[in-house]
């Protein structure tokens, strides 16, 4: 009784984790080109749940020559903004911001400080402070966001700990991942290597589908799994840098901005790893380690296998 409603329970969730909508923040950047005049690029995903989202900046400031085009997933409002003030001290708002779409607000000053921040349907406010920012902490929220909202990393995560015998070879086996991925990452970001974001996300959906083969081969390996760990963090890697070039990162602070980023992402993974050995442990005591698996890597395979051809056919059509 108990294996049928866990497993009726398991598989109920596939349909969310299959038509999950896609991780695509917005992001506000304004760039102070005059004193209190700023050049101001709104970009917003095209896919999106319900309204655009729309700015309102300061009363004190006139929108002006505002142009809209599509740019890839994003359509981007481009606009002068004369203001009879600095946006120092001010707030800007967001209103319609999707539940789903979270917005990161880049403000350049002429004084060659930079603001960060990130705004969301429960936060559609955020002031510019009077003192300049050290810390870009809206790329560690970002960060955190893309890595629970990335349904793909997730199961990798997850099927990643069918594979290690203890807690110890877990952690080594993640950290391998992570050092791949932070390496990938950076060499995206600053333009080092590049690959089509489509054809990355194919293969990423490739690398789910060879470890759920390993699941259900029961390889249990007594040392860390690193090549396979460290060997797809570096595809990982590539996925999570299209967020960043998607939405791009701000020049002045582009390696603290990518530092915080990646340590957003490594919070996300420690959040979600107790929780998932939570599960297998729970399994494990219930007896129902065995049904737990084949379910497991059952819908990893079969996710896989659907996020390839999807995307595949992306590719194609």
């Amino acid at each position: 009784m108990i294996r049928g409603i866990k497993s009726v329970i398991f598989l109920a969730l596939l349909p969310f984790l299959v038509f999950a909508h896609e991780f695509n923040p917005a992001h506000l950047v304004v760039k102070e080109v005059d004193t209190n005049i700023y050049e101001t690029k709104w970009m917003y995903p095209v896919k999106n749940i319900g309204a655009r989202g729309e700015v309102v900046f300061p009363k004190n400031c006139l929108r002006e020559n505002t142009k809209i085009e599509k740019n890839g997933k994003y359509l981007v409002e481009s606009f002068s903004l004369n203001c009879t003030t600095s946006l120092k001290g001010k707030a800007i708002n967001v209103i319609s911001l999707s539940v789903l779409t979270d917005a990161l607000i880049t403000v350049n000053h002429l004084d060659a400080t930079t603001f960060e921040g990130l705004m969301n349907s429960k936060n559609p406010s955020i002031n510019i402070p009077l003192k300049e920012q050290i810390y870009p902490t809206g790329y560690f929220k970002l960060g955190i966001d893309h890595l629970l909202g990335g349904n793909d990393h997730i199961i990798f995560i997850f099927g990643l700990l069918f594979l290690v015998s203890n807690l110890i070879v877990a952690i080594k086996t993640i950290t391998a991942f992570t050092v791949a991925h932070s390496i990938t990452l950076g060499l995206s970001v600053f333009g080092l290597i590049s690959l089509p974001q489509a054809t990355v996300e194919a293969i990423i959906a490739l690398t789910i589908i060879y470890l759920a083969y390993e699941i259900s081969d029961q390889k249990i390996y007594n040392r860390t799994p690193w090549l396979i760990a460290f060997g797809f963090g570096l595809l990982h890697g590539l996925g999570f840098a299209n967020v960043l070039s998607g939405i791009g990162v701000a020049d002045q602070q582009m390696a603290m901005s990518l530092l915080f980023f990646n340590l957003g992402i490594e919070v996300g993974q420690l959040i979600l790893i107790p929780i998932f050995a939570l599960l297998l442990w729970v399994a494990t005591k219930l007896k129902f380690h065995n049904t737990f698996t084949v379910i497991s890597y059952t819908v990893i395979g079969g996710l896989g296998s659907y996020w390839f051809i999807d995307r595949v056919a992306g590719i194609i059509l």
